[in-house]
């Protein structure tokens, strides 16, 4: 199974995905987790960020999520998935897909900054990032929504609710 978390950066996916894994992994020991950062790591850092660039590693986290997916192993990929015809692709190529997408506030997502990507772009220090300078296609038919206000505090309960979804799909 694959388990799609999709938001813009600062909205919470990888810190969901580590608490969905905590809980995931003991249960089935073949789950791994793949963030869209450590990926390109992963793969060389050969990639910039403009929108071929963008486009082309997420086909190449879709392939690898297909690849360990037909090993059946489980993957949970923190993303922020800006190609709607790759959520298309994953929904017809996956055993089991469930997407999951975190709106978060702008307003939230610039207060959190981790990366000083929106204010980069708002003191016009660097470009290319999504929901500033590049739209951001939210998804248009996710399984679950979260709306992220900035209160983290309840990750644990989120976790444990979208695992509950993941062993009702696997029955």
């Amino acid at each position: 199974m694959v388990v799609w978390i999709i938001g813009l950066a600062g909205s919470g996916k990888t810190t969901l995905g580590k608490a969905l894994t905590c809980l995931w992994k003991p249960r089935q020991a073949a789950t791994v987790m793949l963030d869209g950062d450590h990926f390109r790591h992963i793969m060389g850092n050969d990639l910039g960020h403009s929108q071929t660039d963008r486009e082309k590693n997420g086909w190449r986290i879709c392939r690898m999520c297909h690849f360990l997916d037909q090993q059946s192993i489980n993957v949970i990929a923190c993303i922020l998935s800006n190609f709607p015809e790759q959520r298309v692709w994953n929904r017809s190529h996956y055993s089991n897909y469930l997407e999951v997408f975190i709106d978060t506030p702008m307003e939230i997502l610039t207060s959190r900054d981790q990366k000083q990507l929106y204010s980069g772009v708002e003191q016009g220090r660097i470009q290319g990032v999504v929901g500033m300078d590049i739209p951001f296609a939210k998804p248009t038919s996710p399984d679950i929504v979260l709306s992220n206000d900035g209160d983290l505090s309840q990750i644990d309960t989120i976790a444990t609710q979208i695992m509950q979804v993941i062993e009702a799909r696997a029955k």
